[in-house]
Protein backbone atom coordinates (compact mmCIF):
# COMPACT_ATOMS: atom_id res chain seq x y z
CA UNK A 1 0.00 0.00 0.00
CA UNK A 2 1.48 3.56 -0.78
CA UNK A 3 2.39 5.91 2.39
CA UNK A 4 -0.42 7.82 3.21
CA UNK A 5 0.15 11.64 2.88
CA UNK A 6 -1.77 13.70 5.91
CA UNK A 7 -1.38 17.59 5.34
CA UNK A 8 -2.53 18.44 9.53
CA UNK A 9 -1.34 15.04 10.97
CA UNK A 10 2.52 15.82 11.97
CA UNK A 11 2.08 19.06 10.85
CA UNK A 12 1.99 23.04 12.87
CA UNK A 13 -1.29 23.89 12.10
CA UNK A 14 -2.51 27.43 13.23
CA UNK A 15 -5.36 27.47 11.12
CA UNK A 16 -8.96 25.46 10.95
CA UNK A 17 -9.84 23.68 7.73
CA UNK A 18 -12.73 21.86 6.13
CA UNK A 19 -10.69 19.37 5.09
CA UNK A 20 -11.42 15.86 6.78
CA UNK A 21 -8.67 13.35 6.16
CA UNK A 22 -8.96 9.56 5.70
CA UNK A 23 -7.12 6.28 6.44
CA UNK A 24 -7.78 2.90 5.85
CA UNK A 25 -9.93 1.16 8.02
CA UNK A 26 -7.96 -1.91 10.36
CA UNK A 27 -9.57 -5.39 9.70
CA UNK A 28 -12.34 -6.16 12.19
CA UNK A 29 -13.23 -2.35 13.23
CA UNK A 30 -17.31 -2.44 13.31
CA UNK A 31 -17.93 0.59 15.37
CA UNK A 32 -15.83 4.45 15.72
CA UNK A 33 -16.66 6.96 17.88
CA UNK A 34 -15.36 10.64 17.93
CA UNK A 35 -16.02 13.06 20.92
CA UNK A 36 -14.95 16.83 21.58
CA UNK A 37 -16.53 19.12 24.27
CA UNK A 38 -14.54 21.89 22.93
CA UNK A 39 -16.68 23.05 19.78
CA UNK A 40 -17.96 26.34 19.36
CA UNK A 41 -19.85 28.34 16.99
CA UNK A 42 -22.12 31.37 17.21
CA UNK A 43 -26.26 32.00 17.02
CA UNK A 44 -27.19 32.89 13.34
CA UNK A 45 -29.36 35.36 14.83
CA UNK A 46 -27.51 37.30 17.67
CA UNK A 47 -24.25 36.76 17.19
CA UNK A 48 -23.94 35.10 20.79
CA UNK A 49 -21.42 31.88 21.16
CA UNK A 50 -22.30 28.68 21.61
CA UNK A 51 -20.58 25.77 22.71
CA UNK A 52 -21.16 22.03 22.08
CA UNK A 53 -20.52 18.46 22.73
CA UNK A 54 -20.59 16.83 19.50
CA UNK A 55 -20.55 13.10 19.30
CA UNK A 56 -19.59 11.37 15.96
CA UNK A 57 -20.74 7.33 15.29
CA UNK A 58 -20.21 5.27 12.56
CA UNK A 59 -19.92 1.85 11.24
CA UNK A 60 -16.67 2.18 8.74
CA UNK A 61 -16.71 1.57 5.25
CA UNK A 62 -13.23 1.70 3.93
CA UNK A 63 -12.05 4.79 5.53
CA UNK A 64 -11.88 6.10 8.57
CA UNK A 65 -11.49 9.95 9.98
CA UNK A 66 -8.36 10.79 11.04
CA UNK A 67 -8.52 12.62 14.58
CA UNK A 68 -6.52 15.88 14.01
CA UNK A 69 -8.00 16.71 10.59
CA UNK A 70 -11.38 16.38 12.62
CA UNK A 71 -10.32 18.95 15.59
CA UNK A 72 -9.07 21.55 12.83
CA UNK A 73 -12.45 20.42 11.05
CA UNK A 74 -14.79 21.35 14.03
CA UNK A 75 -13.01 24.63 14.37
CA UNK A 76 -13.99 25.91 11.70
CA UNK A 77 -16.99 26.49 13.00
CA UNK A 78 -16.08 29.04 15.42
CA UNK A 79 -16.41 31.85 13.77
CA UNK A 80 -19.64 30.68 11.76
CA UNK A 81 -23.05 31.38 12.24
CA UNK A 82 -25.67 27.94 12.80
CA UNK A 83 -28.33 26.57 14.52
CA UNK A 84 -27.82 23.22 16.62
CA UNK A 85 -29.82 21.21 14.00
CA UNK A 86 -28.34 22.75 10.65
CA UNK A 87 -24.73 22.06 12.43
CA UNK A 88 -25.79 18.57 13.38
CA UNK A 89 -27.05 17.70 9.61
CA UNK A 90 -24.03 19.91 7.89
CA UNK A 91 -21.43 17.60 9.63
CA UNK A 92 -23.10 14.07 9.50
CA UNK A 93 -23.11 14.98 6.04
CA UNK A 94 -19.85 15.80 5.80
CA UNK A 95 -18.35 13.00 7.66
CA UNK A 96 -20.59 10.61 5.43
CA UNK A 97 -19.02 12.20 2.26
CA UNK A 98 -15.84 11.91 3.89
CA UNK A 99 -15.16 8.11 4.68
CA UNK A 100 -18.23 6.75 3.19
CA UNK A 101 -19.50 4.68 6.08
CA UNK A 102 -22.32 2.24 6.42
CA UNK A 103 -24.34 4.84 8.42
CA UNK A 104 -22.80 7.68 10.90
CA UNK A 105 -24.83 9.63 13.37
CA UNK A 106 -24.00 13.24 14.76
CA UNK A 107 -25.08 14.15 18.29
CA UNK A 108 -24.98 17.79 19.19
CA UNK A 109 -25.60 19.28 23.00
CA UNK A 110 -25.54 22.98 23.38
CA UNK A 111 -24.72 24.09 26.70
CA UNK A 112 -27.58 25.79 28.08
CA UNK A 113 -28.01 29.52 27.18
CA UNK A 114 -30.53 31.54 28.27
CA UNK A 115 -31.48 28.46 30.71
CA UNK A 116 -32.18 26.39 27.68
CA UNK A 117 -30.01 23.68 26.15
CA UNK A 118 -30.56 22.39 22.92
CA UNK A 119 -30.32 18.28 21.23
CA UNK A 120 -29.76 17.41 18.03
CA UNK A 121 -29.13 13.80 16.26
CA UNK A 122 -28.76 13.41 12.50
CA UNK A 123 -28.04 9.56 10.65
CA UNK A 124 -26.61 8.90 7.81
CA UNK A 125 -27.76 7.37 5.26
CA UNK A 126 -31.33 8.35 6.09
CA UNK A 127 -33.57 6.09 8.09
CA UNK A 128 -30.44 3.64 9.29
CA UNK A 129 -30.81 1.75 12.13
CA UNK A 130 -27.59 3.29 13.88
CA UNK A 131 -26.51 0.64 16.37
Amino acid sequence: MAELQFRALGNKTGEPSRSLEVFPTPAHVRKVVLESDEVTSLCPVTGQPDWETVRIEFEPGPWCIESKSLKLYLWSFREEGAFCEALTARIAADIYEACKPAWVKVSITQKPRGGITIGAEAILPDGAAAR
